[in-house]
């Protein structure tokens, strides 16, 4: 009897329907499937992270507390004064919300029985790079007004007159335009990779117990097991890269000159 037969596992190679999910509960527009239940997931952790961390906070804080407290504090001071100095503190909930969100998000990668990343999906990246976009380039409108903002983005100060013929039109393509799809991409193709990684090494460690050497499987089992480690830091990871990206937009928005 093969190690597949004891496991009770068949291979089956993957293919274009695994990522087509019933619904769990309704239909049609009203759906609940998979997906959506990911995003349930993440958005309920994130609000009773902040919720229970800060219901009723106390001069000397527990350990709950104390983390929920870090993690703001962390996003503050390493995010949100680095990024955009002084003025970060108006920034700092949709910062913070931003970061928890994505990190938690992504760490449903390693949650056993779920084993998915949310933000592997492209249109939750792209929502939250596009909310992004309309914040940062609001806030320099704001800031400077309609034409001061556009004249600060496409004629960056110092360059020579003949310059902008090329400058102005690489400024607002990679302003304007580019920003949001890279902030989206990144978060997305990062987790895609990693989700990938996971599942090859964990099936295929499935698929070499069944054959000779066994030691391969056992090789591969324990590679797994270490990127799951791995997944865990690029999670993290992933959510600190997005808000940085996020908070020097607004930063250099507000700023007088690029």
């Amino acid at each position: 009897m093969t190690a597949l037969g004891v496991l009770g596992f068949v291979f089956e190679k993957p293919i274009t329907k695994d990522f087509v999910w019933p619904c769990i509960f309704g239909s049609g527009e009203f759906c609940l499937n998979f997906i959506m239940l990911l995003v349930l997931i993440a958005f309920s952790a994130t609000i009773l992270f902040f919720a229970i961390g800060l219901r009723s906070p106390k001069v000397v804080p527990g350990r709950f507390q104390n983390l929920v407290e870090f993690g703001i504090e962390f996003v503050r001071v390493q995010i949100g004064q680095q990024m955009i100095g002084p003025q970060a503190e108006p920034f700092l909930p949709f910062l913070a919300t931003l970061f928890f969100f994505i990190f938690f998000g992504n760490i449903l990668e390693v949650i056993p029985g779920i084993s998915f990343p949310l933000n592997s999906r492209l249109a939750f990246p792209l929502v939250m790079a596009l909310t992004s976009w309309v914040l940062y380039n609001a806030v320099g409108i704001r800031r400077h007004g309609f034409r001061g903002y556009l004249k600060m983005v496409l004629f960056p100060p110092g360059a020579p007159a003949l310059i902008y013929i090329l400058l102005t039109p690489i400024e607002f393509l990679s302003v304007i335009v580019i920003r949001p799809i890279t902030l989206s991409v990144r978060l997305f193709a990062n987790m895609v990779a990693g989700h990938l990684l996971l599942s090859v090494f964990f099936l295929g460690s499935l698929a070499l117990l069944t054959g000779f050497p066994y030691v391969a499987g056992v090789g591969s089992g324990a590679v797994a097991v270490l990127l799951v480690g791995f997944e865990i830091f690029v999670s993290a990871l992933q959510a600190f890269i997005f808000t940085v990206l996020t908070a020097s937009y607004i930063g250099g928005a507000l700023a007088s000159e690029h």
